[in-house]
């Protein structure tokens, strides 16, 4: 396996271990920042999503700004509270939640009044969780077992023993991120000897007459399952800015311009929305929300069954996606070193931005944060790498580019600056095919020094080169003291073979000349032989990663070869084959210069059958 792929290996690999680890310490608690990009992207997701439409079950009857105004101070007196939850009872809501903390006294007969009017229908009023420090989420980590990651609180705000005779009590508080936006909302809260249901959780429960299951990841309510996080939260979308959920000013209550069906059969939330009033949290829609909107969003939830999905199945596939995204991007990166392996890891990054925008729409809250944060670093670090390494290399091929020129054809070279990946597959094509070889060389080789020997060589092959150029040949290889020479690269041409015929004619007259100006030492022990042929070849890149040549391969090679023995056992200079001559046609040289005899049928060394050929000698 070449150093490459190791590498490539090794890379994914790492990538993977980073991106696991990444979810693993996350999902421990640690490495909180996440939370704010996770946070950005919900926000962001939510905004793109739109407003929907929230189920038909909860209104929202608000202390706001215009019952303020009516009675002319806040917070509202509670015999104006009483009041109003006594308007309410009579319409029969399914149930009056109070999201107000009623835990000092209050005049006497007020108090009496509130405590009347809610023990009229079922009822939850609202406690809060005190903690000991800012957070909200205190996990004890030496602790075990299923309620081990609820919030844990110093104390319970409780509300006065004579309204919580006759309502039952939930606890109010939210979960928030740390820009202030409410992501989820704890169905449980603990202290040391206690556990409380939430305001919402409750609120639910009364509404199904069914003390609700809490088991692992879900909890049961009335027979429905209800998908929670893994700390026992139940995850907040937001429906739409304030009043999306249907609200009614309390001051509408007390002057009776109500609907009864906006009442009857319904749960009803009274809560604070007044200017003054500080129970406000961010949103995606806008910077204000009112904390009874907050509460009311989780209520529809629980009794819908329409919150977002955000349990340990999707965790688990936030931890695959976290381990094989880092891993496919950095495998592609390292699969094609180019344009098309950026094409392919940018698809694959929209088609995961995509695929979590979509299943939030459908209410599955796919992380985006871990996932980001898992492949980011390795993507850059991998990116950084290839630009180096791809420096480095770009040197390399400068090089290789430079060594090139001086050794492959002039044509070529042209043609593999406009087309690099020229012949990188295969091509089966007609060609011309003609070698070139002395003989007598390697005994001349034995007597004469190596300094007279490559002066030989050198005079020979520039004699090859120069034929071959000027008849627009390619030199495929020097083999020793002989040559190849290919006409149809870089494209295929009627005039291949009439240009592979002058070329064979020009060698020979050439290679006479040439021996002929040798000393005749030399040249009475040299000699030369010549084979054309005309064929369908296979052009090809050869060789391995590092190295690689342009060459043609088939029996039309091999039959050109061979003529250069029929060629020698005639006693000619050139044997080359009539579908040579005949794709030359009548007009080439070798019918002008020289002897040229044949048609004649010979057999060749490693081929079955007659070949028909032809052979040319020259005139003394």
């Amino acid at each position: 396996m070449s150093g490459r792929y190791l590498q490539a290996i090794f890379a994914v690999a790492l990538a993977a271990i980073w991106g696991f680890g990444i979810y693993f310490e996350h999902d421990r608690g640690h490495l909180r920042f996440l939370d704010r990009v996770e946070s950005t992207t919900s926000d962001l997701r939510t905004l793109v999503r739109g407003v929907r439409v929230p189920p038909d079950i909860v209104t929202i009857v608000a202390i706001d700004d215009a019952i303020v105004k009516l009675k002319g101070v806040y917070p509202l007196p509670r015999i104006d509270l009483a009041r109003i939850v006594e308007v309410i009872a009579r319409l029969e809501p399914k149930v009056i939640a109070v999201d107000l903390l009623l835990v000092d006294n209050g005049a006497d007969d007020a108090d009496d009044a509130l405590a009347k009017s809610l023990a009229a229908r079922p009822a939850v009023i609202a406690a809060a969780a005190v903690f000991p420090e800012a957070s909200q989420s205190i996990f004890a980590e030496n602790d075990q077992g299923p309620l081990a990651r609820l919030p844990r609180a110093e104390r319970f705000l409780l509300p006065l023993k004579k309204f919580a005779d006759r309502a039952q009590v939930g606890i109010a508080n939210v979960a928030t991120d740390p820009s202030g936006t409410p992501r989820s909302i704890p169905m449980l809260f603990r202290t040391s000897d206690m556990v409380e249901l939430s305001f919402p959780l409750r609120v639910a429960a009364l509404a199904t007459g069914k003390e609700p299951v809490i088991e692992p990841n879900h909890l049961l309510l009335d027979q429905r399952s209800v998908t929670t996080d893994v700390d026992h939260a139940l995850p907040i979308t937001f429906y739409g800015p304030r009043r999306t959920i249907l609200t009614i000013s309390a001051a509408s209550v007390l002057a009776g311009d109500i609907a009864p069906d906006a009442i009857r059969d319904r749960i009803v939330v009274i809560g604070a929305t007044a200017t003054g009033g500080g129970d406000f949290f961010s949103s995606p829609f806008e910077a204000r929300l009112p904390g009874v909107e907050v509460i009311s969003t989780a209520i529809t939830h629980l009794m819908a069954g329409d919150g977002a999905l955000r349990g340990q199945s999707v965790r688990i596939a936030d931890g695959v996606t976290a381990v094989l995204l880092p891993a496919v991007l950095v495998g592609l990166l390292a699969w094609r070193r180019s344009a098309v392996g950026l094409v392919a890891a940018a698809a694959v990054v929209v088609i995961w931005t995509v695929t979590i925008f979509l299943a939030f729409s459908s209410g599955i809250w796919l992380s985006a944060a871990v996932p980001v944060a898992a492949a980011a670093p390795p993507v850059v670090l991998f990116g950084a790498f290839q630009l180096w390494s791809g420096g480095r290399r770009a040197q390399y091929f400068a090089m290789r580019s430079g060594l090139l020129e001086q050794f492959q054809a002039p044509a070529m070279q042209q043609w593999l600056t406009r087309d690099p990946n020229f012949l990188a597959e295969p091509v089966r094509q007609n060609a011309a095919v003609v070698f070139i070889d002395l003989s007598g060389f390697t005994s001349l080789s034995e007597e004469l020094g190596p300094d007279s020997i490559r002066e030989l060589l050198k005079d020979f092959h520039a004699l090859v080169d120069k034929e071959a150029v000027a008849c627009g040949g390619m030199i495929t290889s020097f083999l020793g003291d002989g040559a190849m020479i290919l006409f149809g690269l870089p494209v295929a041409a009627t005039e291949d073979a009439s240009r592979a015929a002058d070329c064979a004619l020009g060698l020979c007259t050439s290679s006479e000349r040439w021996l002929a100006s040798l000393p005749p030492s030399t040249a009475s022990r040299l000699g030369f032989k010549v084979g054309a042929h005309f064929g369908a070849i296979v052009a090809s890149r050869l060789g391995g990663g590092s190295y690689q040549h342009i060459t043609a391969t088939g029996d039309t090679v091999n039959v050109a070869s061979r003529l250069m023995e029929v060629a020698a056992s005639h006693g000619a200079k050139l044997a080359l084959s009539d579908e040579l001559l005949r794709a030359a046609g009548r007009d080439c040289a070798l019918f002008q210069s020289g002897v040229l005899v044949g048609p004649s049928e010979t057999r060749i060394r490693g081929r079955s059958g007659l070949l028909t050929i032809w052979l040319w000698h020259s005139v003394a």
